[in-house]
């Protein structure tokens, strides 16, 4: 992939870099435009109605399928990121918050219609573009790379190196105009992954809880109100560079995340801290069967100790725990019954019953 004819040469750049000059001379404490590119679930709502709540005008281009009408008050422009992109032709913007993009070649194509009307663009990335989870990340260590980069079908093998390329694709188009966040595991009310929920949701039932290893383990996570708060704290600033979003090393454990959901729940609900390696001879799975969790040993040592040091320099900031948990177990709480009895993600009730029981059947041996 090659930059736009436009930006090549000494002449192209000081055009660009005039025209980012010209916006950033009108926006600073004026109400922004701003672009959501996706913003129809979790992420995007919480960003919009933080964005209208600080008085700036919110543009949403996705294909009008999902969750319509849960934000109020935006324009709505609808069509396909892969090559329907007309209703946003000939139109400006002071930023874009790039939510859905997966596939480079798809990123490329927005990001290069859209260079000529907006002066940063804000990708939403993933800590998953890290090579090596073996030891600790920060925003300079390598990312992943795929055999075939032209490869766009999205597996739990070419996720993050296909966010890496994305990643470069939106540079490539706006060079020097573009901010990358890298969130880890975000968390908080309306997340339907369950992958956070499963925790309250599973306190709230009451009860032995199945529990990964030791109340000591650290888990890194951010809240998606957190996340839309710095997402919208760098445009306002337009912070250029890389930062990954996600709570500090070790502010967090799993023995604090099952405090607080008892707490929350007000349960009956006791913890059974049951040890790594027995958990892997019961083939019960980290991060799957016991969502948050990654036992800090091989080639997942890092994966919970991500550095955050720039982000916290720019503004970031991560709520108590105990507050993302209350508020998600009150969301969920809300849900419709068949989502609250079928979570998508953690140990089913019958499975962790069995782990539990041949547990205890070991200690007595």
């Amino acid at each position: 992939m090659q930059r736009r004819d436009v930006l090549k040469g000494a002449a192209g750049l000081a055009a660009t870099l005039a025209f980012a000059r010209g916006f950033a001379a009108e926006t600073p404490g004026k109400p922004l435009r701003i672009l959501v590119l996706g913003g129809t679930r979790f992420v995007g709502p919480h960003f919009i109605e933080l964005a209208q709540a600080r008085g700036h005008a919110i543009s949403m281009f996705n294909r009008g399928r999902t969750n319509i009408g849960r934000v109020q008050d935006v324009e709505v422009l609808n069509g396909d990121r892969d090559g329907k992109l007309e209703s946003l032709q000939g139109k400006q913007w002071d930023a874009v918050l790039d939510t859905s993009g997966y596939v480079p070649r798809i990123v490329k194509l927005s990001a290069d219609l859209l260079a000529s009307g907006t002066a940063h663009y804000v990708f939403v990335s993933s800590i998953s573009v890290y090579s090596s989870f073996a030891r600790p990340n920060d925003e300079r260590s390598p990312v992943a790379t795929i055999a075939d980069p032209t490869v766009e079908k999205v597996t739990g093998e070419t996720y993050g190196a296909l966010k890496a390329l994305s990643e470069q694709a939106a540079e490539k188009s706006m060079p020097g105009r573009v901010t990358v966040l890298r969130p880890g595991l975000i968390v908080g009310p309306e997340d339907n992954t369950d992958r956070f929920t499963y925790w309250p949701a599973r306190v709230d039932r009451g009860g032995e809880v199945l529990a990964p290893n030791t109340p000591a383990d650290r888990i890194q996570v951010v809240d998606v109100r957190d996340l839309a708060a710095f997402m919208l704290a760098v445009i306002e600033k337009r912070a250029l560079g890389t930062f990954n979003v996600i709570s500090p090393p070790g502010q967090f454990t799993m023995g604090a995340l099952l405090d607080a959901c008892v707490q929350a729940a007000k349960s009956d609900a006791q913890a059974t801290w049951v040890p790594t390696a027995f958990l892997q001879e019961q083939k019960v799975a980290p991060w799957s069967d016991m969502p948050v969790w990654i036992p800090e040993t091989g080639g997942e040592a890092g994966t919970s100790l991500t550095s955050v040091e720039r982000a916290i320099a720019a503004g970031l900031t991560i709520r108590p725990l105990p507050d993302t948990v209350r508020d998600t177990l009150a969301w969920h709480r809300s849900r419709p019954e068949e989502q609250k009895a079928k979570l998508k993600a953690g140990i089913a009730p019958e499975r962790e019953k069995e782990v539990l029981a041949a547990w205890h059947a070991a200690k007595k041996r």
